[in-house]
């Protein structure tokens, strides 16, 4: 309070102004969100279905994963069931067949992460230079096309190619006096008919990620190189190249997380007794002990695949910490 005396002997007195209320600030960001939401109510009504999914196919289950830590048996809550820590990974590390699928899961998904991550982007630049319309969209249908068609499916045909004695790859090597090769009883031949068929498969449709994001190079560089003399092949070393680069850099991220991670389907279609040494993955061992092993096993199998995800995670972060020290680009 400020008292203040003038000459006339009159005493004035001031008072301090009122603090603002601190609740008006938070009511008003409040109120202004929620005009936001009203006018564009149509927007977030389409956005709730995609949150509803994520959330119960994707975050719900989470609640699950401390079946792993438990002694669980079908018919019982949940809660019911003993608590055993980490007896169940405990079980997992010192089972006979640990290393085996472990040894398996990781050379499978290295050999396809060698292999098939580069043949996408050959394509895509390849594709990127072709002027032909007719060719370029008669190549992108025939890559194209394996990707939908189902994975039993794709296994079939692979069986029928590979067969000893009608199969057109044993016959083709017939004509150069190699002698028919059983190619799915031998152990050592497995991944490769995995990673390779892979390959046939995904190839087209994942260049189109590479092919999208050539089309946001600006044209006006490739007319500059080509006034400076560059070839075609530098063009695509210096211009495209450089262009996709953040791209690749995600997609080889995103890889590298799942690199535990061998799909089920193919994996289980292609086994047999004779090449198991190499085809059992975890995936795949997931399944057998927690299906086909009996209701006793839930747990065990729950901690293998949790074991799986957390492996996968450490990987995405380790690879985004290479790639940011390395060639500065980041994920996040």
């Amino acid at each position: 309070m400020v008292v203040r005396e003038e000459h006339t002997g009159v005493t004035e007195t001031t008072l301090p102004a009122a603090a603002p209320a601190k609740s008006a600030a938070p009511s008003r960001k409040f109120a202004y969100a929620w005009k936001r939401v009203r006018r564009g109510w149509q927007l977030y009504l389409l956005l709730a279905l995609p949150l509803a999914w994520l959330f119960t196919f994707c975050y719900y289950p989470m609640y699950g994963a401390q079946i792993a830590f438990r002694r669980f048996l079908p018919g019982d809550t949940l809660w019911n069931a003993p608590w055993v820590g980490l007896a169940q990974f405990e079980r997992f590390f010192q089972s006979h067949m640990f290393w085996t699928v472990i040894r398996n899961t990781v050379t499978i998904s290295l050999y396809q992460l060698i292999v098939g991550f580069p043949f996408p982007i050959f394509l895509a630049l390849s594709l990127n230079q072709v002027r032909r319309r007719w060719f370029s969209q008669s190549v992108q249908l025939i890559t194209y096309a394996p990707y939908f068609i189902s994975t039993v499916v794709i296994v079939g045909i692979l069986i029928q190619i590979l067969d000893m004695r009608r199969g057109p790859l044993n016959m083709a090597l017939g004509l150069f006096g190699v002698g028919p090769i059983h190619f799915l009883a031998k152990p050592e031949l497995f991944p490769s008919v995995y990673v390779w068929s892979g390959v046939w498969q995904n190839m087209g449709f994942n260049s189109v990620i590479y092919l999208a994001a050539l089309t946001t190079i600006d044209p006006e560089l490739h007319e500059a190189a080509v006034m400076d003399g560059a070839s075609r092949l530098r063009r695509i070393w210096h211009i495209d190249v450089p262009g996709i680069m953040p791209v690749v850099i995600t997609l080889l991220i995103l890889n590298m997380g799942g690199i535990l991670s061998i799909g089920f389907e193919k994996a289980f279609l292609l086994q047999n007794p004779l090449n198991l040494t190499t085809a059992e993955v975890i995936s795949t061992y997931v399944y057998k002990v927690g299906i086909e092993g009996g209701f006793t096993n839930y747990s065990y199998a729950a901690a293998i695949g949790l074991l799986n995800s957390l492996v996968g995670l450490v990987m995405i972060v380790l690879a985004r910490s290479i790639s940011k020290a390395l060639t500065g680009y980041d994920l996040w």
